[in-house]
C-alpha cells in the first residue's frame, strides 16, 4: 500500500490505518482518510473514508422506479457536470416567489421545465439535492441587463439548445458554448421584492379593506354600531391583514364566516366593533396625497388579493369604485407595467384593469409587490417563450474563484434569475462532492466506512415501516472495492436481522461471497436479485466495461445464484446503438442469459444523461468514429433514444426471449426479483 498526502506516518504495527489526508480533500469530504493501494486491481485509484451521517436514501416521488428506499455504500466505482451559479442567485419558488439558491434545501419546491407536446412548459418539481464549490467565475449579461454569474461549465438554455458558458471548438474541451448571438430562454431577470415597511403594510392594508372589507358606523333606532369585517376564502391574505393591523394598535377576532359548499370554499373572517378601532382603520385607509413607492407596491399587493384574478395566463383586477381603478392604474404605469381598463358589461358596473406583456410582465408585478395568495401567482403549464431582450451581450471571467451552487430537480433544470438553468445527477452525483464525473468517478471513490452501523441502526428507528430498500441502483454495490472494504456483509445481516425487504442490481461476482447471508435473509423476507448484462462480446466488453467482471462470468454467478433458489432476472443494458444492437448479438446474448436460469430478461438502450455524455461522446468518437452521426440523430432530444427505437429493440429482444424459452417470472416468490426498474432508473456507470 502506497501513502498519500498524510499529515502523519501510518501506526507502526498497523498497516491498514491512515491519518485523515491533507489538503487538496474534496470540499465536501472535511475530516476524510484518504488511501490509495498498490494492487494492481487499485492501481491509480483514491479512496476517501467517511463517516456518513445517514443511509438510507428516499427516492424522489415523481422518479418512475418501483421502490422508495435506496443503499448505496459508495459513491464513484471502482469497475471501470457542472456547477451552477452564484449563491444569491434568485430561484423562482413553487409559490411564486423567489429564494437564492444558497438557501434552498431538499425538499423545496420551485418551478423546472418539461416538455408537453410541441412546447416547453413551466411546472413544479422539487429540489431532490444541492451542493456548493469554488470555482472560477463567469459573468453572463443579457441585453435586458440580467447578470448571471456561473462557472464555465454552467448550462444555460437558448434558443439554440443548451449551452455551456464556455467551451471550445476543438480538443477535449469542445463542446456548445454561449456566444453574442444567442438568446437565452425565460422571463428575463426578477425583480427585487418590497420590503415590509410602515408605507408598504399601510398601502396593502388600504388596497385590501377597500376592495373587500366591511367598514362603518351606523346609527339605528337603539344606538350607534361600528362595524369592521373581513371575510377571505385565503388564510394567507387573511393572516396577512390581521397581523398589520394588530401593528397598527387594531386587535380583530376571528370567526367562521361561510362552510364549505359543493359551490364554493370555506370563509373565515376578522371583525371588531370597537369605536378606537373602526376610527383607526379609517385613518389607515386613507388615500396619500403623495403616495410613497412602498405605498404603492403595498396597494397593489392588497387589492391584487381582495378584487385580482390571473387565469389562462391573464392578471386582471377588478372593482366598481373609480377611485380605486384610478389608483391602481397610476401605480402599475409608475413601476412601468403597461395595463388596460376595460368595461366588459359585467354587473354593478365592475371594470378591469388587465396587465399585459405576458408572463414576464406577471412575474414583475408579482415579484414587486408579493401579494400573500399564493394560489393566484400559479404559472403552472406557462409556455416558455423567446424574450428577445434576453440576448448576450457579454461574457466575461471575472479572474477569481467564488463559491458556487448548483441543485439536482426532479426535471433536471431550474430556473435562476428568469432564465432556464441545467442542473446535474449516479456520475453527476460525484459532482456534489467536488469531483468531476468522468475520470475521478473512475478513480476516487468515497466509501462509508460506517454503512453497517448505520443501517441497524436507520432499520430500528420507530419510525421505519420496513420498506422495501433497493441497492445498485447508483453506483454498484458490488464493485471491486468491496472485496477489500466488506460492508456489504453488514448492510444483509442488519436486513436479515430486521426481516427488511430489500434487491440487489450488480454486475459484482462478488455477490455470490454474500450467499449464505442471502439465503438466510430469503427465509424470513423477500429478497430480489438481478444482473446487468449488456452483451457477451468480448472485445466490446474489453473496450467499454474493462473493469467490471466478464459476462460470462456474471451469468455463471447468475447460474449460481439460480441453483441456490433464487429466481434471477437480467437486465441486458446498455444496448449500445451499432455496437450491441444488432440481431446477432442480442440473439447470442439472450442464449447465454437464458442458458444460465434466469427468469426474466429487460432490454434498456443506452440513455445518456447530462455527465455520462460528456464523456461518452469523446470515447465514441476515439474508438467508432463512424458512428458520430448515427448518435447526434439518436440522441438529438437529449438523453434517451427515440421511443421508435427503444421500442424495436425492446421487441426484438422479446422475441429472442421466446425463441430461447426465457419466460418473464410471475412475482410472487419471497426470493423473487421485483419488476425490474423501467428505462429512466437503470444504470450504466460503468461503462466508459
Amino acid at each position: 500500500m502506497r501513502w498519500d498526502n498524510l499529515t502523519a506516518p501510518p501506526v507502526e504495527g498497523d498497516p491498514e490505518r491512515a491519518a485523515p489526508a491533507t489538503p487538496p480533500l474534496p470540499l465536501a469530504l472535511p475530516g476524510a482518510i484518504t488511501r490509495t493501494f498498490d494492487t494492481p486491481e487499485f492501481a491509480g485509484m483514491t479512496f476517501y473514508e467517511v463517516q456518513a451521517k445517514s443511509i438510507l436514501n428516499r427516492v424522489p416521488g415523481q422518479s418512475r422506479v418501483p421502490f422508495e428506499w435506496t443503499i448505496n455504500p459508495y459513491r464513484g466505482c471502482s469497475h471501470a457536470c457542472v456547477y451552477c451559479v452564484s449563491g444569491d442567485t434568485p430561484i423562482l419558488m413553487a409559490d411564486g416567489r423567489t429564494k437564492p439558491i444558497s438557501e434552498l434545501e431538499p425538499g423545496d419546491r420551485i418551478y423546472g421545465t418539461e416538455r408537453r407536446g410541441a412546447y416547453r412548459r413551466y411546472v413544479t418539481t422539487t429540489v431532490l439535492d444541492k451542493w456548493s464549490t469554488v470555482k472560477p467565475a463567469y459573468r453572463v449579461t443579457l441585453e435586458d441587463g440580467t447578470i448571471l454569474i456561473a462557472s464555465g461549465d454552467h448550462r444555460f438554455l437558448s434558443e439554440r439548445g443548451w449551452k455551456y458558458v464556455t467551451g471550445t471548438m476543438h480538443g477535449n474541451a469542445r463542446r456548445p458554448y454561449l456566444t453574442t448571438n444567442n438568446r437565452l430562454i425565460g422571463t428575463g431577470r426578477f425583480a427585487v421584492g418590497p420590503k415590509e415597511s410602515l408605507g408598504y403594510r399601510l398601502g396593502y392594508l388600504c388596497g385590501m379593506i377597500r376592495g373587500d372589507a366591511h367598514l362603518g358606523t351606523f346609527s339605528y333606532s337603539y344606538g350607534t354600531v361600528h362595524r369592521f369585517r373581513l371575510a377571505l376564502a385565503d388564510d394567507e391574505a387573511l393572516s396577512r391583514s390581521e397581523r398589520y393591523l394588530a401593528l397598527e394598535g387594531v386587535k380583530t377576532q376571528r370567526f367562521t364566516y361561510a362552510q364549505v359548499s359543493t359551490t364554493r370554499r370555506a370563509m373565515t373572517a376578522i371583525r371588531t366593533s370597537k369605536q378606537r378601532d373602526i376610527e383607526t382603520i379609517a385613518d389607515r385607509i386613507r388615500w396619500p396625497v403623495e403616495p410613497s413607492d412602498d405605498w404603492r407596491l403595498g396597494f397593489l399587493a392588497g387589492i391584487f388579493d381582495a378584487e385580482g384574478s390571473c387565469s389562462r395566463g391573464i392578471l386582471r383586477i377588478s372593482n366598481s369604485d373609480d377611485a380605486i381603478l384610478d389608483q391602481t392604474t397610476a401605480a402599475l404605469r409608475h413601476f412601468g407595467l403597461v395595463c388596460v381598463r376595460e368595461d366588459r358589461g359585467l354587473p354593478n358596473r365592475v371594470r378591469e384593469i388587465r396587465l399585459t406583456g405576458g408572463l414576464a410582465a406577471r412575474l414583475r408585478f408579482f415579484h414587486l409587490t408579493d401579494p400573500a395568495i399564493t394560489r393566484k401567482r400559479s404559472i403552472e403549464g406557462g409556455a416558455l417563450k423567446h424574450q428577445g431582450a434576453l440576448r448576450v451581450v457579454g461574457i466575461e471571467e471575472l479572474g477569481l474563484e467564488l463559491p458556487l451552487w448548483d441543485i439536482t430537480t426532479g426535471t433536471g433544470d431550474f430556473i435562476a434569475n428568469g432564465v432556464v438553468s441545467h442542473n446535474c445527477f449516479a456520475r453527476n452525483t460525484h459532482t456534489y462532492l467536488d469531483l468531476d464525473a468522468g475520470v475521478d468517478f473512475d478513480r476516487k471513490v468515497i466509501v462509508k466506512v460506517n454503512a453497517g452501523e448505520l443501517v441497524r441502526r436507520e432499520l430500528a428507528a420507530p419510525k421505519w415501516r420496513g420498506a422495501h430498500v433497493a441497492m445498485g441502483t447508483n453506483v454498484d454495490c458490488y464493485q471491486r472495492a468491496e472485496g477489500r472494504y466488506r460492508l456489504m456483509p453488514q448492510i444483509i445481516t442488519a436486513l436479515r436481522d430486521f426481516a427488511n425487504p430489500f434487491s440487489i442490481l450488480t454486475k459484482g461476482t462478488l455477490i455470490l461471497r454474500d450467499l449464505p447471508l442471502l439465503r438466510q435473509a430469503a427465509e424470513v423476507t423477500s429478497v430480489g436479485i438481478s444482473f446487468s448484462v449488456g452483451f457477451v462480446d468480448e472485445q466490446l466488453w474489453r473496450s467499454v466495461e474493462p473493469g467490471t467482471p466478464h459476462p460470462r462470468r456474471r451469468l455463471d454467478a447468475v447460474r449460481a445464484l439460480t441453483d441456490a433458489g433464487f429466481s434471477v432476472g437480467v437486465l441486458m443494458a446498455p444496448i449500445l446503438p451499432g455496437l450491441s444492437d444488432g440481431d446477432e448479438s442480442i440473439d447470442a446474448t439472450v442464449s447465454a442469459i437464458a442458458a444460465a436460469g434466469a427468469t426474466s430478461v429487460t432490454a434498456l438502450p443506452l440513455h445518456l444523461r447530462s455527465g455520462a455524455r460528456e464523456w461518452y461522446a469523446p470515447w465514441l468518437a476515439r474508438e467508432h468514429p463512424h458512428l458520430v452521426q448515427r448518435y447526434r440523430e439518436l440522441y438529438r432530444a437529449g438523453a434517451y433514444a427515440p421511443q421508435a427505437y427503444q421500442r424495436e429493440v425492446t421487441a426484438r429482444v422479446r422475441i429472442a426471449a421466446r425463441r430461447h424459452g426465457l419466460h418473464r417470472a410471475e412475482v410472487g416468490d419471497n426470493r423473487q426479483l421485483p419488476e425490474p426498474p423501467p428505462a429512466p432508473t437503470a444504470e450504466q456507470l460503468t461503462l466508459l
